[in-house]
């Protein structure tokens, strides 16, 4: 990982199988995506696709998947072209969901090039745990 952490952490109240339910089911995740229709078949080395639209304006981010285990740990790779940048390796970001003990819900996102990049990035990523464990609890 390179430049600044981004980290967002919650506790949910939920069996850790409900929670990786949350995390990768094409209906939930359009909840939590913003509202982008997330695309990928969760096997490692395939595509992951985000399409929707942002503030008016339409876009599809693209990733990797990198990591997978079931109920413990999902990582893939995030580029939007919405941030402006050139679609190159250097402006990918990992992202790494962790799951442990009573539930416990850990995000990452790695190389953010300045500490209120992260600061902004660890909020937006707060948001959406929020509602990880809101849909989770639900059920």
């Amino acid at each position: 990982m390179t430049g600044y952490l981004a980290t967002a952490e919650v506790d949910i109240n939920a069996p850790a199988d409900r929670v990786w339910s949350v995390l990768t089911d094409p209906a939930e995740l359009k909840q939590l995506w913003f509202g982008a229709d997330v695309a990928t078949d969760w096997t490692v080395g395939s595509p992951i696709t985000w399409t929707g639209e942002w503030e008016g304006k339409p876009f599809q981010d693209k990733g990797k998947i990198l990591e997978v285990a079931p109920g413990r740990l999902l990582k893939f790779t995030h580029f939007s072209p919405l941030t402006g940048q050139p679609d190159a390796p250097e402006n990918y970001h990992t992202l790494t969901y962790e799951l442990s003990g009573s539930t416990h819900l850990t995000l990452t996102q790695d190389n953010n090039s300045t500490k209120d990049e992260a600061t902004h990035a660890q909020g937006m990523w707060e948001s959406l745990l929020a509602n990880v464990k809101k849909a989770a609890e639900a059920q």
